[in-house]
Parts: C-alpha cells; sequence; structure tokens
C-alpha cells in the first residue's frame, strides 16, 4: 500500500482534505464554511477547534481513522523568511504562527492543526515550501533606498512543484537547470530559478503585473501624492493595491471568464485591460531572463489562467524562440504538500528543523 498522508489546507471559508497514498490522492473533499458561522469565531485562532472537528469528522465518513495514516501534510502559514524544503512542525514554529506572524491567515492554522492531531496520535507532522520561502540572491534584495528591502513573496509550494514537474519532462534534475516560472491567478508571480534556487521575482503584493485584483507595480510619484491627497484611508489604498486592483478596478470584475466573455463579444475596454495584463507578464518575463542572463531551460506557465488559451498564446507570441514553453493549468499545492513529505518518508530528502 506505500505511505499514506494526510494532507490539510484551510482556506478562509473552506476547509480542503485529501488523502494520499504515495502519489495516489485517493480521497479529495472541501468543506465550505458559511460566512456566518465562521464569523462568531473572534479571533483565526479560536477556529483551531472548529476545523479540527471537520477535519476528524471527514476522517471518519471516509472509512479512516488517524491511525492508518504515516504523516500530516499541513499547508505553511506566514512564518519568518526561511529556505525552500520540508519542516518538521515544532512547537517553535506553531508559536510563532500564535503569537508573532505578521498576518493572520487561514493558512496559519494548518500547522497549529497539524501539531495537536500529530501530538495526539503520535503522527509526524510537516510543511512543505510555505509563502514565506527566501532564496533571492542578495544582490537581487537591494531596491535603491536602504531602509527598504526587497523580499521574496510568491507563490513557492506551486512553483516548486512546477518547477519539478518542468524537470522531469526534460529529463534533467531540477537543480541542474535554469528556469522561469509564470504562476497565474489570484496573484502573478515570475520567477527565475537558478539550479534549484529561486533567485528572483516580483512580490505578489508589490510588484510585477497587475492582476485579476491587485495593482502590481504603479508609479511611485503619483503613488505618493495619492498618499497624502487626502483622498483615501490606509485601508482604502491598501484595498486598491492589493485586492481591488488590477482588472476588477477597470471592468469591475474580478473573473476571468466573464472578463474574457466580454473579450470575445467585443468589448474595447475589455480587449485593452487585457491585453495589458499579458503585456506586463511579458516583460515580467524578460526582466528575469536578464536575471539568468539569457541562459533559460524552460519556461513553465500554470495558474487557474494558464487554462485560457488566449491568455497563453498571447504571452508565446511576446517571447517567441525563448525558450520551450511548457503548460502545466491549474495548480499542484495539494499534491505538492503530499509529494514533499513522501520525499522524506521515503528517505529521499531529510526534513528540516524550524528555528
Amino acid at each position: 500500500m506505500g505511505y499514506r498522508i494526510l494532507v490539510i489546507n484551510p482556506g478562509s471559508t473552506s476547509t480542503r482534505i485529501s488523502f494520499f497514498e504515495d502519489k495516489k490522492q485517493v480521497v479529495k473533499r472541501k468543506i465550505s464554511h458559511d460566512r456566518k458561522e465562521i464569523s462568531r469565531f473572534p479571533s483565526l485562532l479560536d477556529q483551531r477547534e472548529f476545523r479540527e472537528k471537520v477535519i476528524l469528522n471527514i476522517i471518519k465518513d471516509e472509512g479512516y481513522t488517524m491511525d492508518k495514516f504515516n504523516a500530516i501534510a499541513a499547508r505553511g502559514g506566514i512564518l519568518k523568511s526561511l529556505p525552500s524544503g520540508t519542516y518538521t512542525v515544532n512547537k517553535k514554529m506553531v508559536n510563532y504562527l500564535k503569537y508573532e506572524t505578521p498576518v493572520q491567515h487561514a493558512s496559519n492554522l494548518a500547522a497549529i492543526i497539524a501539531y495537536n492531531l500529530s501530538k495526539r496520535y503520535d503522527i509526524p507532522a510537516y510543511i512543505v515550501d510555505p509563502v514565506s520561502v527566501d532564496e533571492f540572491d542578495d544582490v537581487a534584495r537591494i531596491c535603491g533606498m536602504p531602509d527598504i528591502q526587497r523580499r521574496s513573496l510568491d507563490h513557492p509550494l506551486n512553483l516548486k512543484a512546477v518547477a519539478r514537474r518542468c524537470a522531469k519532462r526534460l529529463g534533467k534534475p531540477y537543480e541542474e537547470l535554469n528556469l522561469i516560472t509564470v504562476h497565474l491567478g489570484g496573484g502573478i508571480s515570475v520567477i527565475a530559478h537558478r539550479k534549484g534556487k529561486m533567485i528572483d521575482g516580483n512580490n505578489t503584493n508589490d510588484e510585477g503585473p497587475f492582476t485579476p485584483g491587485r495593482a502590481g507595480e504603479v508609479p511611485v510619484g503619483a503613488l505618493v501624492e495619492a498618499v497624502y491627497s487626502g483622498k483615501y484611508t490606509y485601508e482604502e489604498l491598501y484595498s486598491s493595491l492589493v485586492e481591488n486592483g488590477g482588472m476588477v478596478a477597470y471592468l469591475g470584475t474580478n473573473d476571468l471568464k466573464e472578463a474574457m466573455r466580454r473579450f470575445k463579444k467585443g468589448e474595447e475596454k475589455a480587449k485593452l485591460v487585457l491585453k495589458a495584463m499579458v503585456y506586463q507578464i511579458s516583460k515580467e518575463i524578460y526582466a528575469m531572463s536578464a536575471v539568468l542572463k539569457g541562459r533559460i531551460d524552460a519556461i513553465a506557465i500554470t495558474g487557474g489562467m494558464a487554462y485560457e488559451t488566449y491568455i497563453v498564446n498571447s504571452i508565446r507570441e511576446y517571447i517567441p524562440n525563448f525558450a520551450p514553453v511548457l503548460v502545466f493549468p491549474g495548480e499542484m499545492e495539494i499534491e505538492a504538500l503530499a509529494l514533499g513529505v513522501l520525499r522524506v518518508l521515503k528517505g529521499e530528502e531529510k526534513a528540516k528543523v524550524y528555528k
């Protein structure tokens, strides 16, 4: 039967659970939570017991018991910057997520729940490539203001999985390749991988192309004027940059399918905005090619928007003969969690210790 792994991935209004037997996903469940149900908890941490019961009920409903699992794979939360890899969930990690993390995000609950289940049922628990993975070259951190440092904030779990799948397609180890990965979703990441490390890329909240809901890079002078104009509160301006910017600000929707429907009907504004988004994505790919000094083995495109042929084909038009373009639509985060833990269980990789 091989190794059986329980994967836990809580979202803001849902809890996703998967069971893997080695590389095969045998159970996949998503439980949606009504916002009223969630709002009764004063804080994110107060949801822990509720979410834990949901997970245990799913396990029971599927005819399993906790003692049938060899390990737990949990979505990594907002931790301090750390190298890529699979980490054992320990007390220091849990304490940081409970009391020190700067962002209260649903993903923080995963390791906390996994730690409780690990202790209760004597099963090892791990996280894999959390969002705080930082492998930037030192030169990539310099931005022009000594008080401000560029930082890595993107989609490492999905992008590392895609990079490994890309390497397999090319028949070479990931650690021997130079790749550019492009994650096209609610956030857009364009990342340069050099010999197994993500050495540069855009911070999905602050930089790079605009997205269905984020403004991306905006002119600095105009932004400073907006800050001091009195037109916006802090919350309003922040929201217009990272939640209500980009496509939704121009078209009134963050639904790519709706935007594409309007595009295909001939709406000129939809055409211009979608073309502009593709244009900015392509510019970012060229920027990462400079980081890799033009030596690129492949460009891998992934994420939900990669299902849209117009988006992918339009990017291809900007980068002809650049490097092989491989497309992996959708997200591989659940699979990546399970495979990261499986590598540890099989002795192919050593689990790291969070310090």
